[in-house]
């Protein structure tokens, strides 16, 4: 999310864009790769600043360890080991307090087609000193633990929103739907947390996105699944479903056009071979407007970062592919709208079989205020930067 998200735009913000706005040639784009670790898995990633500093450090759940990369020399420090028998899946940080530290939430126990008993939720409760041991706090959770989000809710508060893969006892992705939850820290977190259900409908979900698209403090989320994307907004207490799209999706982020539109990017299906921009309908109600398919190439599609890497107000797509299932040359492309956002988008390649993605994040890394992107990578077991050099 940015800024932009909770900003109308200008009745004349689109026609400023469209004339400032191009797309930038796939040479003009400079990037630098440092590799900053040699990693098992690399399942989850967040670009946060752990220790007060005011810089953004790496955060990352390995196969069995939890550690983050302290900026500016990527020291690594381990926080968490062997919290479950089989791996991490997910984490989740983010400030919660105010004191310009994040918190940490981790899902583990993962294994992809159990939906009885495996699954696992841990708070990670912060020693004085950041670089130590931090103690593990088990939650309830739900079976198939994927992916999980710190979300803004009402008076200044937060939830650690959970999302299963799949519903419990869910066979072939039919029966019982997976319960998206949310859980609030109480003041003691050894303490038992609150709990509340956003949703049950959904029966396959791989990925989600908290975003924050109306006037009200309370963030929404896209949720990327089998039934397409939903987005669910918290209003007077409840939370209100509305179905976006129709096809299986499993990744999901969203972003701003040149014209000022707000889009939403899919990976189709999920692990899918195709990554598909949709824009806000006219009528507030109705599905979002397919714009351009940007490739239909993938391998193993599996994850997407959204910002504006240029500098030109607008911003721009990145998508990564492990090329495991099914087996194909990794990689990372980023593409960028034109002016004329009907058009064909622009296409520059990052990286190629040198890194199977797991993950993506991006963040300003150096201060130098153009969006970097971390990369994890599970076939090729590496942790790298990729730093924007691109002339602003």
């Amino acid at each position: 999310m940015n800024s932009r998200d909770q900003i109308a735009p200008l009745p004349w913000l689109g026609a400023l864009l469209a004339i400032t706005s191009t797309a930038l040639l796939a040479e003009d784009f400079k990037w630098t790769e440092q590799e900053i670790d040699t990693i098992e898995i690399g399942y989850g990633l967040q670009l946060v600043d752990v220790d007060g500093d005011g810089r953004k450090d790496i955060l990352l759940a390995d196969k069995q360890t939890v550690q983050w990369y302290e900026n500016p020399g990527w020291k690594k420090h381990v926080i968490a080991s062997n919290l479950t028998e089989r791996d991490n899946v997910c984490i989740a940080a983010r400030d919660i307090d105010g004191d310009g530290r994040c918190e940490i939430a981790v899902g583990g126990q993962w294994n992809f087609s159990e939906t009885l008993k495996d699954g696992a939720i841990h708070y990670l409760h912060a020693p004085s000193d950041r670089r130590e041991s931090w103690a593990a706090i088990p939650l309830p959770h739900e079976p198939s633990t994927h992916r999980m989000h710190w979300i803004k809710g009402p008076e200044d508060g937060y939830w650690l929103a959970v999302k299963p893969l799949r519903g419990q006892g869910n066979l072939n992705d039919q029966g019982y739907g997976l319960m998206l939850l949310t859980y609030e820290r109480p003041d003691d977190p050894h303490q038992p947390w609150a709990q509340a259900l956003i949703s049950n409908s959904l029966h396959q979900a791989h990925n989600f996105h908290p975003v924050n698209w109306d006037e009200d403090p309370e963030e929404e989320l896209l949720v990327a699944s089998r039934e397409g994307v939903w987005h669910f907004d918290y209003q007077r207490g409840f939370w209100r479903a509305r179905q976006l799209t129709d096809s299986f999706a499993g990744e999901i982020r969203d972003g701003r056009l040149p014209d000022g539109r707000r889009f939403i990017v899919t990976i189709e299906p999920m692990h899918g071979a195709t990554s598909a921009v949709y824009v806000e309908p006219s009528q507030a109600l109705a599905k979002w407007e397919p714009l351009t398919v940007l490739s239909d190439q993938l391998k193993d599609g599996h994850a997407l970062a959204v910002a504006d890497f240029t500098g030109v107000g607008s911003d721009q797509v990145v998508i990564g592919w492990r090329g495991m299932n099914p087996r194909g040359v990794p990689g990372i492309r980023l593409y960028s709208p034109g002016s004329d956002v009907a058009s064909p988008w622009q296409e520059t390649i990052l990286s190629e079989a040198a890194l199977a993605v797991e993950d993506i994040k991006a963040a300003d890394l150096d201060g130098d205020g153009r969006t970097d992107i971390v990369a994890a990578a599970r076939q090729t077991r590496n942790l790298k930067i990729f730093w924007n050099r691109t002339p602003q």
